[in-house]
């Protein structure tokens, strides 16, 4: 039986999400994958939004309904593959009682703001070049650590390069 993987998509969910085929290709033969399109779970209708007011969306109310919505979806212990502000999602929903054994967030720059982790595995990976990538502080100040790819903006995870290396990683790191 293969473990359940759990995709969670960037900001622009799944209207403009070719570069997740990548993942899929890669991930799928060995894990049962369920992709959840951020914008969907966090009920933004993004279609005729431009990125600063999805971004909006996503403080006001977004990730706290996707939160919600993520936990009442699933009750089983889980693999999280995270991307930008889905992992966030995923990070709040471990500390609201989503049972995460694994949690990869990909330039996930809002989590720079959280004060306390979820019981689980984490993996961080950011773009060198990402302006908003954790500092320092926080990073020792929750006992974590993170994987810096060289020359990387914050869509570094829509590299095929990458997609391969964090692929690798989690097949390595679960199976």
């Amino acid at each position: 039986m293969k473990s359940k993987l759990i995709i969670l998509t960037d900001l622009w969910g799944l209207a403009d999400s070719s570069w997740l085929d990548q993942y899929k290709v890669l991930l799928e033969p060995h894990f049962e994958l369920k992709i959840y399109d951020s914008c969907k779970l966090a009920g933004i209708e993004s279609t005729a939004l431009n990125e600063k007011q999805i971004h909006a969306h996503f403080i006001n109310y977004g990730i706290k309904t996707a939160v919600e919505n993520l936990v009442k979806l699933e009750k089983a212990p889980v693999h999280i593959l995270a991307f930008s502000i889905g992992g966030t999602i995923a990070w709040k929903a471990g500390l609201n009682g989503l049972n995460i054994i694994n949690l990869y967030a990909l330039s996930s720059t809002r989590l720079r703001y959280e004060t306390e982790k979820p019981d689980c595995k984490i993996h961080l990976l950011f773009g060198e070049k990402d302006t908003f990538s954790p500092k320092e502080e926080w990073i020792a100040s929750l006992n974590l650590e993170l994987e810096i790819i060289k020359d990387g903006a914050h869509e570094v995870y829509k590299n095929e390069k990458i997609s391969i290396q964090v692929s690798e990683q989690i097949k390595r790191s679960i199976l």
